[in-house]
């Protein structure tokens, strides 16, 4: 093996930490290593999700070293690494540069704080500004915090993004880029940069805020004591990538105007990429920055999508997980082709999960499967509940598609879908038949990893560009044409899982039944 031929990329995700290590010889991931997580809850904080920095950067560690162990990778192989991870959650450091608070994305403490913001008479400017509403972004937790937690508050002296933390611990710098940067809610979106409005009509710290370098920048290198952690070598580059949507879309290569993708996660986010910045008068959608320089994203995103079929998984499914283990497959295959015995519409069944994206008034009714018949087992069994599920997804992603295309009027000739959910044949199929596009699949599914590549590998010199990365490693796997006479039967499906849905969500605001999530002030 020639010397200097592996890049690192590692992913903070919602649900795992994992690391890929890449062959840029042979144009393939050679090895990984992945985790899964949860984030505990404070029981004196409703709603709050930490994430644990000294126990999450442990597990990141062991990935790290997992994946290099199992493709037997020395670390002066190593080009170069990278990171990316969900967006919204951030973590703040002290002068000495100590973690000393974190968050996940779905932390909902902030409720009354977000209230407070919708109150105020520039609420929409700042939406108009950031790109997002109140309840996910920074400002509400950070008012939070100074409220309920002030000796913290008085501590901070630095702010990263998820990603960054992991590009901060193995450097000791403090930087971010803009696609996961923008994520915080206190950027401006049109100079991709920090918004200083945000931060002083707020009176919200000033002086915190990191350096902005855009992707595919070498930042740092790797440290003595991150080498001693991870495994890495001293001095490896490290390098700026972005957040896991926009890598996803890099990924795929998503980076000209009007490329439509769904990235099928833990979350679901239904996207266009855009020229300039593309916002939603109705408030429904959020707008980002992506990844590459002179481009920017807007998104719908479904809660909990890829939550909900591994509870499921977990849940009821033993049996499916121990025939996976025996066969060394997926436990997910083995359930879609259960569900693929079931008909569309799983016989009338439908799942109330995740709701569509409103950014101003975010709130799920109570998960549930609805129109089911116990007396009969033999049409309302494990099959058509898994594909309910697989099918309340794909509704969510059509109403997104149709608020996306409201603000484009641009319809796709094609919608790619990459992420976990694309790897079987069952999902892809549905959704082809519920959005009536053809669905195109990538051969890499787990996109945001490689989109990591992508900047580590032009960041270092493999690639002259991420245009050429893209013409590099991109290619594709399979295609899905819609199927007519399903989507006709989805259509009437989907209406009505729309209409029923509505009827639940108001069981919850009148307070007879708990939400799936509820963004803080839904």
């Amino acid at each position: 093996m020639s010397k200097g031929r592996y890049i690192v990329a590692i992913d903070v995700g919602t649900g795992s930490a994992r690391c890929i290590v890449f062959d840029v010889e042979k144009k393939r991931s050679v090895s990984s290593s992945q985790s899964e997580w949860t984030h505990p809850t404070l029981p004196q904080y409703p709603g709050s999700q930490v994430f644990d920095t000294e126990r999450n950067w442990s597990i990141v560690c062991q990935c790290i070293r997992g994946a290099m162990a199992k493709g037997r990778i020395s670390p002066d192989q190593v080009l170069g690494v990278g990171a990316t991870s969900m967006r919204e959650g951030f973590v703040l450091y002290d002068k000495n540069g100590k973690a000393i608070w974190g968050c996940t994305n779905a932390d909902s403490r902030a409720t009354k704080e977000v209230v407070e913001l919708q109150k105020l008479p520039f609420a929409e400017k700042l939406y108009f500004t950031g790109g997002d509403w109140f309840g996910m972004s920074a400002p509400p937790r950070l008012l939070w915090i100074k409220k309920h937690q002030p000796e913290i508050y008085k501590q901070i002296a630095h702010l990263t993004m998820l990603s960054d933390w992991v590009l901060c611990k193995l450097t000791d710098n403090f930087t971010t880029e803009p696609s996961v940067g923008s994520s915080s809610g206190l950027f401006d979106l049109r100079r991709r940069s920090w918004s200083k409005w945000t931060t002083e009509v707020l009176d919200l710290p000033r002086g915190i805020y990191p350096d902005i370098h855009e992707s595919c920048q070498i930042i740092g290198e790797v440290t003595p004591t991150a080498s001693e952690e991870t495994g890495l070598k001293r001095a490896t580059p490290v390098v700026t990538a972005g957040a896991d949507t926009q890598m996803a879309l890099l990924g795929v290569g998503a980076i000209r105007p009007f490329s439509y993708t769904i990235v099928g996660g833990s979350f679901w986010q239904t996207t266009v990429v855009t020229e300039s910045p593309l916002l939603d008068p109705k408030i429904r959608l959020r707008t980002l920055c992506h990844a590459v320089s002179n481009r920017w994203m807007t998104e719908g995103i479904g809660f909990y999508c890829g939550v909900a079929v591994r509870w499921f998984r977990d849940a009821f499914c033993q049996l499916e997980k121990k025939i996976a283990e025996e066969k060394n497959i997926d436990a997910y295959l083995v359930l879609e082709k259960l569900a693929e015995e079931a008909p569309p519409g799983s016989n009338g069944i439908i799942s109330i999960f995740s709701d569509l994206h409103n950014a101003k008034h975010w709130k799920h009714a109570s998960s549930a499967f609805m129109q089911w018949n116990i007396l009969a087992p033999e049409k309302f069994g494990k099959k058509e509940f898994f594909r309910s599920l697989e099918e309340n997804a794909a509704y969510v992603a059509r109403g997104h598609l149709e608020n996306v295309l409201e603000l484009t009027k641009q319809s796709p000739k094609e919608v790619v879908f990459c992420g976990g959910a694309s790897k079987g044949a069952l999902w892809p199929k549905i959704l082809a038949d519920v959005l009536d596009f053809p669905i195109r699949i990538p051969t890499v599914k787990e996109s945001s990893c490689l989109g990591v590549t992508m900047c580590v590998g032009t960041a270092v010199g493999v690639y002259s560009d991420l245009n050429e990365s893209v013409k590099e490693l991109v290619s594709w796997e399979r295609s899905y044409t819609p199927n007519r006479q399903n989507h006709e039967r989805y259509m009437d499906h989907y209406q009505k899982w729309r209409a029923v849905y509505q009827r639940c969500l108001q069981m919850v605001e009148e307070g007879l039944l708990r939400p799936m999530w509820a963004a803080p002030g839904s």
